[in-house]
C-alpha cells in the first residue's frame, strides 16, 4: 500500500503546472515565431505579433497558464480517484457467499484498515472502520446502515468541494478571453484615423481581438470535458465504497451470541 498511499502535493502540482505552462509558451514561440515573423498560428494562439503588450505578457499566454493550472488540479484529482478505486481490490472484507461476521470477527478487520484513511482520503477503509465502531457500540444493523448513509452523503459533499478551484479556473479562462476581446476592440477603435480609416488594419486588429475568446472557449471546453470525466470517476469511487461495505460487511453482520 505504500505507492497507493502516495498522493500528489497540490503546491508541487501547481509549481509543475506553471513550469509546464511556461515551457509550452516558450516552445510554441520558437515553433510559430514572434513579432513581424510570427505565423498565423502564433498570432491566434499566442498573440505573438502584439504591439499592445510586451511579449510574452499577452492575454493568450495568461490563459495558457491558467489552462495548465486547471490540468494540474485535474491530475491531482485523477490520482486521488484512482487511489480510492484501488482500495476496492485490497479484499478488506470476505467476498464469498457464505461468510457471516460476528462481533469477535470485526477487531481483525478494523486493525487491517487502521492507518489506511484520514480525514480526507481513504473512503472505503474509513467507512469500514466507522461501521464497525457503530456496530460494536449499538449492536444494531439498522443504526450501522443509517451511519453509513450519512457518511456517504458527507463524503460526496466533500468530493464536490474539492473541485471548487477547478471550476473557478474553467470560469476564469473564458472571462479573461472576453476581457481580451473587449480590450482588443477598444485598442482597435482608438487607432482608427477618422480622416483616413485603414479598413485592412482595422479588420486585422479586430480579428486578433476575437482570437482571445476563441482560444479561451477551446481551453474551457477541454477542461470541462476532463473535469466531468475525473469527477465522475471520483464520485463513482464513493458509490462503490458504500456498496462494497454494505454488501460484504453490513449484510453479513450477525447480532446473535
Amino acid at each position: 500500500m505504500n505507492k497507493l498511499w502516495l498522493l500528489p502535493n497540490r503546491w508541487q502540482v501547481l509549481g509543475i503546472s506553471l513550469a509546464l505552462g511556461c515551457l509550452f509558451i516558450g516552445g510554441m514561440t520558437l515553433l510559430l515565431g514572434k513579432g513581424p515573423a510570427a505565423s498565423h498560428g502564433g498570432i491566434i494562439l499566442l498573440d505573438s505579433a502584439t504591439t499592445t503588450f510586451p511579449y510574452p505578457f499577452t492575454i493568450q499566454n495568461l490563459m495558457h497558464l491558467f489552462f495548465f493550472i486547471g490540468l494540474g488540479e485535474l491530475y491531482a484529482r485523477w490520482r486521488t480517484a484512482e487511489r480510492e478505486h484501488a482500495f476496492l481490490n485490497q479484499s478488506y472484507l470476505p467476498e464469498d457467499d457464505e461468510t457471516v461476521l460476528q462481533s469477535h470477527d470485526l477487531g481483525a478487520i478494523r486493525r487491517r484498515v487502521a492507518g489506511q484513511h484520514d480525514a480526507e482520503h481513504g473512503f472505503l477503509p474509513s467507512l469500514i472502520d466507522l461501521s464497525i465502531l457503530q456496530f460494536q457500540a449499538s449492536r444494531s444493523v439498522d443504526q450501522v446502515v443509517s451511519v453509513l448513509n450519512s457518511s456517504l452523503e458527507l463524503i460526496a459533499h466533500r468530493v464536490d468541494l474539492r473541485y471548487a478551484m477547478t471550476r473557478y479556473v474553467v470560469w476564469v479562462i473564458p472571462t479573461i478571453g472576453f476581457i481580451g476581446t473587449v480590450l482588443g476592440i477598444a485598442f482597435a477603435m482608438e487607432n482608427i484615423n477618422p480622416q483616413q480609416p485603414d479598413l485592412k488594419q482595422l479588420t486585422a486588429s479586430l480579428g486578433m481581438a476575437f482570437y482571445t475568446t476563441l482560444v479561451a472557449l477551446v481551453q474551457s471546453a477541454v477542461l470541462v470535458f476532463i473535469l466531468n470525466v475525473v469527477q465522475a470517476r471520483e464520485e463513482r469511487s464513493v458509490s462503490d465504497a458504500g456498496h462494497y461495505t454494505l454488501k460484504n460487511m453490513i449484510n453479513r453482520l450477525y447480532t446473535g451470541s
